[in-house]
C-alpha cells in the first residue's frame, strides 16, 4: 500500500510528459524529434532542465530516495568492517526488533546501488533477496516450503541515446537525446508458495 502514491505519481508524470512534449513519449510511433543535446549543453548525469522544471520529482521514488543513505552506509562499512554477508541469515527476534523491515522480514533482502550512465536517474537502489526459501518464524532458519521472490515497481526513467545534430541521421559524437522508458525495479522481497512440490 505504501507504494501506491508513488505509482500514481509516476503514471501521472508519464501522461503529463507525453501530453506536453510528444517527443518524450519514447515509443516507436512518437511524432516529432527529441531535442539533441551536446555534452556542453547538458553534462553527464543531468536531465533536461525543462523536465525538472515541470515537477519531475524522481527523489520521491523509493529506489532514488534510498541511494544516498546506502552510499553513506557502504562508505562506513568499508572503514569499519568487511561488507555484509549475502547469505540467508538466521532470524533471531531479540536481535532484529529494532531493525528495518528488510531485516525483520521472513524473506529478507538487502539493497545495492545500480548505476547506469545512460539513464536518469543514474543511480537506483535495487533489492536483492538473501534467501532462496523463506525463514521459518518458529526456528528462525531457512525453509524450502516457501520461495523468496522480488517485488517489482514500474519506474519511469529517461534513457540517453545517440542522436544527430546536423540532420544527417548519423550520430554526432558526444550528442544525445532523451527518451522515456519504464523499467522494473526490485524494491523488496516476499514469500510465495513454490510452483512445484
Amino acid at each position: 500500500m505504501t507504494l501506491l502514491p508513488g505509482l500514481l505519481f509516476l503514471t501521472w508524470l508519464h501522461a503529463c510528459l507525453a501530453h506536453h512534449d510528444p517527443s518524450l513519449r519514447g515509443h516507436p510511433h512518437s511524432h516529432g524529434t527529441p531535442r539533441c543535446y551536446s555534452a556542453e549543453e547538458l553534462p553527464l548525469g543531468q536531465a533536461p532542465p525543462h523536465l525538472l522544471a515541470r515537477g519531475a520529482k524522481w527523489g520521491q521514488a523509493l529506489p532514488v530516495a534510498l541511494v544516498s543513505s546506502l552510499e553513506a552506509a557502504g562508505h562506513r562499512r568499508r572503514h569499519e568492517r568487511p561488507s555484509a554477508t549475502t547469505q540467508c541469515p538466521v532470524l533471531r527476534p531479540e536481535e532484529v526488533l529494532e531493525a528495518d523491515t528488510h531485516q525483520r522480514s521472513i524473506s529478507p533482502w538487502r539493497y545495492r546501488v545500480d548505476t547506469d550512465e545512460d539513464r536518469y536517474p543514474q543511480k537506483l537502489a535495487f533489492a536483492e533477496c538473501l534467501c532462496r526459501g523463506c525463514i521459518d518464524a518458529r526456528t528462525g532458519r531457512e525453509t524450502a516450503a516457501l520461495n523468496s521472490v522480488r517485488l517489482l515497481q514500474s519506474l519511469l526513467v529517461l534513457r540517453r541515446r545517440p542522436c544527430s545534430r546536423d540532420g544527417s541521421g548519423l550520430p554526432t559524437p558526444g550528442a544525445f537525446a532523451f527518451h522515456t522508458e519504464f523499467i522494473h525495479v526490485p524494491v523488496g522481497c516476499t514469500c510465495v508458495l513454490p510452483r512445484s512440490v
